[in-house]
């Protein structure tokens, strides 16, 4: 298991684990980030993430991406 921020470009991945606290998690649920869903880092720009998930292409920050563990 390793953070979405490392995670390869282009490199399909499953989310495992969504960590921080509750406010965080429901608000990447909003996003489409669900235990046992795809996530395909599309571009990193400044340690950003611009990631493809659920048909839908979504930037989160690094902290954000370092909670979800795939």
């Amino acid at each position: 298991m390793m953070p979405l921020s490392l995670a390869q470009v282009g490199e399909e991945n499953i989310i495992k684990r969504i960590g921080g606290s509750p406010e965080v998690k429901r608000h990447l649920e909003n996003l489409g980030f669900v235990v046992g869903g795809e996530v395909t880092v599309v571009n990193t720009l400044g340690g950003n993430v611009i990631v493809n998930v659920k048909e839908a292409r979504v930037a989160i920050s690094k902290e954000m991406a370092l909670k979800i563990m795939v």
